[in-house]
């Protein structure tokens, strides 16, 4: 295929940016157990619990072939440096602020993080060229849409949250980047990831330590949500995926290309938190609350073209996936 990419762990260099957060230490775990040269770079902020991310980045410093930067990817001279010390020939950037609604109590630090962090990667880029951006991008951007499944081919103009808005940002800032200065770029909108090492602001992990606690649930919409929950694993092998080759030209003559990795099954939130029950084998207290400003009523990924080009759909279960978060959690924790 025309800007086929293949990666070959000893000859290629890759940076992967937000090393320490949830998806990027799963990835960069992942690629150094295929023996790839790996630079991480990560500012650890206290957005959530710092010794989770400690703790991870203590497990990737067991490999031989990970070396660690730390910095903030909106520092434009940190960034420089770091491209101009290693040199990459791929660069995975997930740093970013999370949280759709963070984004509404603490709008500086997206425009901070995602759109000036974001250019100064793709600065970077442009003053040492690399034969491959991958970065996250977020279902978030489907916004007030209601056409379902979500298609990569759909209009995504009326975001519903600064954090969204943010993220399709990124997508049209990398598009243009492509366009002008030819580096090849492909954006992942992620759906709902969960499992293992995970985020303790998303709801699975916060349902988890109040049902263990004996705490009540927040339970929005009065629990009539839909997401399209995908376990970090399927994420992780979409992004391996999508890697290893350069997206096509277009009619523009533009290497940019956006996906959706979301597991093409949407769950309603009470059948999730059922599931967790029985995982957990105790039965959440439960508060009904009106829907959140910010939120969807349903996210849904359309991966038809992540199955054409790449052969790969997401595909495992929520009572696969929640079991194994709900072991690691045990464990971590002690309980």
């Amino acid at each position: 295929m025309d800007g086929a990419l293949p990666i070959s762990p000893s000859e290629r260099s890759i940076i992967i940016t937000g090393c320490a957060g949830f998806v990027g230490f799963h990835l960069a775990r992942r690629l150094l157990d295929q023996d790839c040269e790996i630079v991480g770079f990560d500012n650890l902020n206290d957005y959530y619990d710092v010794e989770l991310k400690l703790k991870r980045l203590e497990l990737l410093h067991d490999y031989k072939n990970f070396g660690f930067r730390r910095g903030d990817v909106a520092v434009k001279k940190q960034v420089e440096g770091l491209f101009a010390d290693h040199r990459p020939e791929i660069v995975v950037h997930l740093a970013a602020q999370a949280g759709v609604r963070y984004s509404i109590e603490n709008p500086e630090a997206y425009i901070q993080s995602n759109i000036i962090g974001f250019f100064n990667i793709l600065e970077a880029c442009r003053s040492h060229p690399v034969q491959h951006l991958v970065y996250a991008s977020s279902s978030s951007v489907y916004g007030a849409n209601r056409k379902i499944p979500f298609s990569t081919e759909d209009r995504v103009d009326k975001p519903v949250s600064l954090y969204a808005a943010t993220k399709k940002s990124n997508e049209l800032m990398a598009y243009t980047y492509s366009h002008l200065y030819n580096i090849p770029a492909t954006g992942l909108r992620f759906f709902t990831v969960y499992g293992p090492w995970g985020r303790p602001d998303m709801a699975y992990f916060s349902f988890t330590r109040d049902i263990l606690e004996g705490r009540p649930i927040k339970v929005f919409n009065h629990g009539d949500l839909y997401r399209d929950f995908t376990y970090i694993d399927d994420i992780v092998t979409g992004i391996v995926s999508v890697m290893g080759r350069q997206p096509e030209q277009d009619e523009n003559g533009t290497r940019h290309k956006v996906y959706n990795i979301g597991n093409n099954k949407p769950e309603k939130l009470l059948d999730f938190i059922t599931t967790l029950e029985m995982c957990l084998g105790q039965q959440a207290i439960k508060e009904y609350l009106p829907m959140q400003a910010g939120d969807v009523y349903q996210t849904y990924a359309d991966v038809t073209e992540l199955m054409n080009d790449f052969g790969f759909k997401p595909d495992t279960p929520i009572s696969v996936g929640l079991k194994n978060f709900v072991d690691w959690y045990r464990d971590y924790y002690r309980i």
